[in-house]
């Protein structure tokens, strides 16, 4: 039997939480956090999205607000009794001066999984993002699953970013070729939203062989790399990050 839920974090100033809604797999909890950041941490309480369920996650950060989302451990999709895909959307809203640092686990596709994941974004002006996305196309010694992911950024009702990725054997041919992942089994993203960029944008380079940092048309970021396995993505992602909130 699929299972289909939803849950919910409201952010306000101050640290205060006045909404921490979990339900089904996706329980939520207030964990210990460090300077003015509230932190909230989400874990899986049983094994899922498989295949047929219908998850979501919504976060709204109000104006002034600074919030961290994290993750216990990798999020593992996995195959249902039917064959049906699961669905998992991420809606994330940032108010004015308000900030959102959103580093969730890895997304393992497991041997057999068919999962469409979409992570929509709303900014307003003067608000700022973390975002880090990081898949990894099966366990260790099995194949992938099918992962569909799709990440939509908006800032001032603008747009920012509108990228879609489809990896794994039920996929459009190529994907695994020279111009997308090149073999590799980890592939990710960081997106960083500062207003500092608007005076001083990011500067377009390589980081290594396989990781590159683009500046974007607004105050933003995008960092994308591949990796043979999922910590050497992190490694690349965790000093990109240092590198694009440091202060100028």
């Amino acid at each position: 039997m699929s299972v289909h839920a939803t849950a919910r974090i409201v952010a306000d100033p101050g640290g205060a939480l006045p909404v921490l809604e979990s339900e089904g797999p996706l329980a939520l909890r207030r964990t210990r956090a460090t300077g003015p950041y509230a932190r909230v941490t989400v874990v899986g309480a049983m094994s899922a999205p498989l295949g047929g369920d219908r998850l979501a996650l919504e976060a709204l950060v109000r104006d002034g607000a600074r919030l961290t989302v994290d993750a216990a451990a990798a999020t593992v999709s996995l195959p249902g009794p039917d064959g049906a895909p699961a669905a998992y959307d991420v809606r994330l809203t940032v108010g004015e001066g308000a900030a959102l640092r959103w580093l969730p686990e890895q997304l393992i596709a497991a041997h057999g999984s068919d999962l469409r994941m979409r992570t929509t974004v709303d900014l307003a002006p003067t608000a700022r993002l973390v975002l880090r996305e990081e898949q990894v196309l099966g366990r260790t010694g099995e194949p992938p699953g099918t992962l569909t992911t799709r990440l939509t950024v908006r800032r001032d009702g603008r747009p920012l970013l509108d990228q879609e990725l489809a990896c794994g054997p039920g996929a459009p041919g190529g994907w695994d070729g020279g111009a997308v992942l090149a073999g590799h089994r980890a592939v990710g993203q960081l997106l960083v939203v500062r207003p500092e960029f608007e005076a001083r944008p990011a500067q377009a380079r390589l980081l290594g062989d396989t990781a590159a940092v683009t500046p974007l048309a607004g105050p933003a970021a995008l960092v994308t790399a591949v990796a043979p396995d999922a910590l050497r993505l992190r490694r690349v992602l965790d000093t990109a990050l240092a590198e694009l909130t440091a202060a100028p």
